[in-house]
């Protein structure tokens, strides 16, 4: 027998028993304690290292489709969420929380950016692609188009009838629009124009990179104003996750002046990043990505910058950047570097490298790594995060995350 919404009554009450666990471990005191602790750390007031692990591509390692109970797609999708926020407060102990809340996301599209990337696939089945450039010579820009916003209604009516219907005496079921603000440009270009061409531009067409950074600027202020007039941004200042890791919790945001009904710009985080020019010098990242960057940032009332490039020598340009609050230091960053130049101006958001959830687990080579970043940002005056991330693969040692997230605990607390 099949429910209206796709949902069978024996996956209903799967779905339904795990929420009412997850809404169990949500009413934990420990939550908000560490609720509490975030606010501190990301108002820069707490110098004791937040940790946090986010298995991201290892999740189906962690929980194989085998271990999902629920048959159909639409109960499976429910369902996943569901058992990764018990998997959490089973296995890790680290500071993320649970929260006794089930998000329902508007129905919010666009018209797409008038020209889409052509891509190479590799054969592995997690190989890279390589690109193939569609844009070729400069009147390829014009083929760029600011997406037009659009929302169907009805269809965030259905999914929040859904919702409630489901779990709705369970968890609290939130309706979010526009709640992750982030700007890729370069990452958007690169698609386009392919990495290597990029690369070259900045020396053999610097006025021809300058024209697609600017048009893609003003198409992402263009697309943001269009959230804005259209009512769809909602505050991220609770549990959403910033940047390249943390979350939003904050006393300081809504900002003064704050409608309910109307959510700006200036009452939310954004963040942007520029992976794509790890290897380029401070000057062409500046001139090339950072300084409009900077101006999509600017209305916002925190921010953050970075992901997986290392900022090492980038750092005073990275905080020239208005309200900046969360500055990712990568796995490839130097790390003594960075906590000297960075000291307790922005929250210093270690990822640890996570190549050492494979191979031969070292736990003396792990402790040894982690103690010494946790040393010298204290020395520093650092506020410090560990966000343990782009963890692919645990080669189907689960166990691996555990033990790192104990090992991680046990350094902070000798310090």
């Amino acid at each position: 027998m099949i429910e209206h919404n796709g949902i069978t009554p024996a996956e209903r009450t799967i779905l339904r028993d795990l929420a009412k666990r997850v809404a169990d471990v949500a009413c934990l005191p420990i939550q908000e304690q560490r609720r509490q602790q975030w606010k501190r750390h990301n108002s820069l007031a707490s110098k004791k290292p937040m940790i946090w692990l986010s298995p991201e591509g290892a999740w189906r390692e962690l929980i194989p489709e085998s271990a999902l109970q629920c048959e159909g797609k639409k109960a499976r999708d429910i369902e996943l969420p569901l058992r990764r926020s018990l998997y959490y407060h089973d296995h890790f102990h680290d500071d993320n929380f649970i929260e006794k809340t089930w998000t329902v996301r508007r129905a919010i599209g666009n018209t797409g950016w008038g020209i889409e990337p052509r891509w190479h696939h590799s054969k592995e089945s997690l190989g890279a692609r390589t690109f193939d450039p569609v844009i070729n010579e400069p009147a390829d820009l014009k083929k760029i188009r600011c997406p037009e916003v659009r929302e169907d209604t009805a269809e965030t009516a259905r999914r929040v009838a859904e919702a409630e219907g489901l779990l709705g005496d369970i968890l609290n079921v939130q309706v979010k629009g526009i709640a992750h603000a982030s700007f890729h440009m370069m990452a958007q270009y690169t698609a386009l124009r392919g990495l290597e061409q990029v690369m070259m531009d900045m020396v053999e067409n610097p006025e021809w990179l300058h024209e697609a950074m600017r048009l893609l600027t003003e198409a992402n202020r263009r697309l943001a104003q269009q959230y804005i007039d259209m009512n769809l941004l909602s505050l991220n200042n609770d549990w959403t996750y910033q940047n390249s890791g943390g979350n939003g919790y904050t006393d300081e945001l809504p900002a003064a002046g704050f409608d309910p009904k109307r959510v700006r710009p200036c009452d939310m985080w954004a963040s942007a990043e520029a992976q794509e020019l790890a290897l380029v010098s401070p000057g062409m990242h500046e001139e090339f990505s950072l300084r409009y960057e900077r101006e999509l940032l600017e209305p916002f009332g925190l921010t953050g910058y970075g992901c997986c490039e290392d900022l090492t020598r980038k750092l005073d340009d990275v905080l020239t950047i208005k309200n900046i609050r969360r500055i990712s230091i990568s796995p490839f960053a130097d790390v003594d570097k960075c906590a000297a130049k960075l000291g307790d101006k922005a929250i210093f958001s270690w990822k640890p490298h996570p190549a050492h959830l494979v191979g031969q687990f070292n736990e003396d080579k792990i402790r040894t790594y982690i103690r010494h970043t946790l040393e010298v940002t204290r020395a520093n005056g650092c506020i410090v995060e560990m966000i343990l991330k782009d963890t692919h693969t645990c080669e189907n040692r689960p166990e691996r995350f555990d033990e790192w997230c104990r090992i991680a605990r046990e350094e902070v607390e000798r310090q």
